[in-house]
C-alpha cells in the first residue's frame, strides 16, 4: 500500500504543503483547513510535517457510530461525508491527532484521490508517497551507512 512517507530532517518548514493541501481540497486559502500541518519545535529549530497514518485498523473507524470512516480499495482511510454526523467521535479517537472538525464537517488526510498535491510541491522532499516498505528499506540502508561512516571515523 502506498502512503505519505515524512522526512523530517529535510522539512524547512516554508508550509508550502499546507498551503497547497488546503487550496487543492477547499479552494480557499485558509490555512486552519489543511490536512497535513507543520509542527515546529522553534527551540530546536526543528519542523515536520504530521498527517494521516491511513491506519490498518483506524481507531477513528472504530469510534464512528455511523460507520462513515472506511477504508477504499487502496487501503486509503475514508469519511463519508453524506453519513457522517459530525460528532467528532473520530477527532477525538486519533492516536496522531490529524482528524479535524471544521464547522461545517470532519476531514483528514485522503491522499487527494492517489495524487497527493503536497508531495508534488514539496521542494526539498520532505514528503513523498510510496510504498512503506521501500522508504523503511532506504531508511535502514542511510542508517547503517551513517553508522559505518562514524565508525570509520568519517
Amino acid at each position: 500500500m502506498k502512503k505519505i512517507v515524512i522526512y523530517p530532517e529535510r522539512c524547512t518548514g516554508c508550509r508550502l504543503c499546507e498551503s497547497i493541501c488546503v487550496l487543492y481540497n477547499d479552494k480557499v486559502n485558509d490555512l486552519s483547513r489543511s490536512r497535513i500541518r507543520i509542527l515546529k519545535k522553534h527551540s530546536l529549530g526543528l519542523s515536520t510535517p504530521v498527517v494521516c497514518s491511513q491506519c490498518k485498523k483506524p481507531p477513528c473507524g472504530k469510534a464512528c457510530p455511523v460507520d462513515a470512516i472506511h477504508k477504499d480499495d487502496d487501503g486509503c482511510v475514508k469519511i463519508d461525508q453524506e453519513t457522517c454526523i459530525g460528532c467528532e467521535a473520530c477527532v477525538s479517537a486519533c492516536p496522531f491527532g490529524v482528524m479535524m472538525a471544521l464547522p461545517d464537517k470532519v476531514v483528514k488526510c485522503e491522499l487527494c484521490d492517489g495524487d497527493p498535491q503536497c508531495v508534488k510541491y514539496c521542494m526539498t522532499n520532505a514528503i513523498e508517497y510510496g510504498e512503506v516498505e521501500t522508504a523503511v528499506r532506504e531508511r535502514r540502508r542511510r542508517s547503517m551507512n551513517l553508522s559505518i561512516e562514524e565508525l570509520a571515523g568519517c
